[in-house]
């Protein structure tokens, strides 16, 4: 009776041991093939970054907080472009706030709106983009700024476009 009772323990000890290797093969091959998986992604990823980095510096070439040349005009005439930037922006949202027709937005507004600038973007110490919109139409402006010697702001317009529907 005794040898019955070990010998039932040792077979269902056996089965378990077999049954924790079959699971514990399937979860290693299963982690196996995420693992790779995972590798892949990474690698195509990698490479997704690499392209955004060097379409990023890129772009950074025509922005006015990356540009040396533009800062160092701004600096022999003595002037902090980090203070200068957020004035010129401000200066640019200022007349969204006019009455009438935007005196640089050379488009008529559709009926009961107001053309006004929604991003500007400083290019270099002379020239920014900015687009427009009065919630239906859009366009973008590339305009010339000048500063005077009194700390006043010129802009003129030198080119725009309205996109078509």
């Amino acid at each position: 009776m005794k040898n019955k009772i070990f010998m039932y323990l040792f077979i269902f000890t056996l089965l378990i041991v077999v049954f924790q290797y079959v699971n514990s093969k399937k979860i290693l091959e299963d982690s196996s093939k995420r693992i790779e998986v995972l590798r892949v992604n990474n690698e195509s990823m990698k490479d997704s970054l690499t392209t955004l980095n060097d379409e990023l510096s890129d772009l950074s070439l025509f922005d006015l907080r990356y540009n040396q040349d533009a800062k160092d005009y701004f600096y022999n005439k003595q002037l902090d472009t980090e203070a200068l930037i957020p004035f010129l922006k401000n200066e640019l949202y200022k007349l969204n706030e006019t009455d009438g027709e935007h005196p640089l937005i050379p488009f008529a507004a559709s009926e009961g709106r107001k053309l006004q600038f929604n991003t500007i973007k400083m290019l270099n110490h002379r020239w920014i983009v900015a687009d427009f919109s009065d919630g239906q139409f859009w366009g973008e402006l590339l305009i010339q700024y000048f500063i005077t010697p009194e700390q006043n702001v010129d802009f003129e317009v030198l080119d725009y476009l309205l996109y078509t529907r």
